[in-house]
């Protein structure tokens, strides 16, 4: 048979019944618990043995009681080798049983009186043995028996220290155990404080994120409520957010957002710079103005500029879009108007000014430049009073600009006389006349300049 060191059992060869039997209650595979009486002892003491020597050990002459009757048995275990070397095999080792036979028994010395036994039925034949062969095989179990004992009681002293040792490492362990408790409770106490921190700030986020969710029904309401169309685009200038009235100008859905504005078609006409334009501001960080008009002919006032966060981080641009059609309309308004005043200025024969609340030089006639010999350029926003090296620093026209005109009802005139004596004693008919607007904001002042020289020297005659 091969067993290990602890007698377990890894094969059998031949009939084991005379020797081994199974043992009663769980089912083993150890050689020591299996063995029968008058093997157990001297099997074990030969395994160990054969363990702790690591040499063959030999027992004969065994008897073993096996079937109800006795049978004398040799006992061999040696430690397993292998190769040309004999190199042991760790923990493995070969345990041979056989029986005596009958003639072995009867030449060993003087052979006693057969005797025959039976059992069950079937006649068993033994051999007595000489007394000083039955006393000197006493004396060899007893000096197997006395190894025996020392070899438990070594075995007993290895696992006591063993014991002690196990001891002393367990109540190391039950410390270190102790310590561990100890740690795991003040670690417990300290995830109690940290889930009852995390608790209450769990609290706090939620009101926080309550008010952000308000904050932003708030922020979403307040763009939608002011018609002011808004786009907010990131640093790629892919769309974040927007206002629905922004789809007024740029045709934008829900799902568009991420998409870059490049890729949305605009209402816009005649301005096709929107992401050249975004790439600027996002480049120099200078804002942009720009007045845009729809296809359907509304115009807009579009400004972009800097998504800058709390932080003064620079995330993006916001493009709003303020419609300003009606401003738009009274400013071409006004420009045809202008336009179409200074085309009656130009045209106008006789000597003509036109003149702010500040009395300066608003516009003036060709007539007025021909027959004056002043300056265009240094004409235009020029107090009247500077005009020709101080040839209008008239007494009588200051009082009627300066105190009659201010205290005047519109549209009514006021004439006054100048001889100018650089013109050669030419004598001017100077008609003023106060233009009010409905607000009475940017009054004007026409003057009017007619040559009466003739007629004045006519009277004179």
């Amino acid at each position: 048979m091969l067993v290990n060191g602890r007698g377990e059992i890894f094969y059998i060869y031949g009939r084991t019944g005379k020797f081994l039997e199974p043992a009663p209650g769980e089912t083993t595979a150890n050689i020591l618990s299996m063995a029968r009486d008058g093997l157990r002892r001297e099997l074990m003491n030969a395994l160990h043995r054969a363990v702790t020597q690591k040499k063959p050990v030999d027992s004969a002459g065994l008897r073993v009681r096996t079937n109800g009757h006795t049978i004398t048995a040799n006992l061999t275990v040696r430690p397993v080798t292998v190769g040309p070397g004999e190199a042991l095999v760790p923990d493995l080792f070969l345990v041979i049983l056989e029986e005596s036979k009958a003639e072995e028994l009867a030449a060993g010395g003087e052979a006693g009186g057969e005797q025959v036994s039976t059992v069950d039925g079937e006649t068993a034949k033994t051999y007595a043995l000489p007394v000083d062969k039955r006393i000197a095989a006493l004396e060899g179990e007893l000096r197997t028996k006395e190894e025996y004992l020392q070899t438990t009681l070594e075995e007993m002293e290895t696992a006591n220290e063993e014991l002690k040792s196990t001891n002393e490492e367990m109540q190391s362990v039950n410390e270190e155990l102790q310590s561990t408790n100890e740690e795991l409770e003040t670690a417990k106490e300290e995830m109690q404080s940290v889930n009852e921190e995390l608790a209450t700030v769990n609290t706090e986020l939620q009101v926080k994120v309550a008010d952000l969710s308000r904050a932003n029904n708030d922020m979403n309401n307040l763009l939608a409520g002011t018609g002011v169309g808004t786009l907010f685009v990131d640093h790629r200038m892919r769309i974040v957010r927007f206002t629905p009235t922004a789809t007024r100008l740029i045709n934008l859905i829900q799902s568009d957002i991420g998409r870059p504005v490049g890729h949305i078609v605009s209402n816009l006409t005649g301005y096709d710079q929107l992401v050249a334009d975004v790439q600027a501001v996002l480049d120099s960080l200078i804002p942009v103005e720009i007045e845009v008009q729809t296809r359907t002919g509304e115009w807009y006032l579009m400004r972009i500029r800097p998504y800058r966060t709390v932080d003064n981080q620079i995330e993006g641009a916001v493009i709003t879009f303020a419609e300003v059609t009606t401003l738009k309309t009274t400013e071409l308004a006004l420009q045809a108007a202008h336009t179409l005043a200074d085309s009656i200025v130009a045209t106008v024969r006789d000597p003509l000014l036109v003149l702010d609340g500040k009395l300066r030089v608003v516009k003036a006639s060709q007539a007025f430049y021909r027959i004056f010999g002043v300056d265009e350029k240094k004409t235009s926003g020029e107090l009247i009073f500077n005009l020709g090296n101080g040839q209008w620093n008239i007494s009588a026209l200051r009082t009627l600009l300066e105190d009659i005109l201010p205290q005047s009802s519109s549209f009514d005139d006021f004439e006054v006389t100048h001889t100018f004596e650089r013109l050669g004693e030419r004598r001017m008919l100077l008609n003023a006349r106060r233009v009010h607007n409905e607000s009475d904001q940017a009054a004007l002042i026409l003057l009017a300049i007619e040559d009466v020289t003739e007629g004045y020297k006519n009277g004179e005659e």
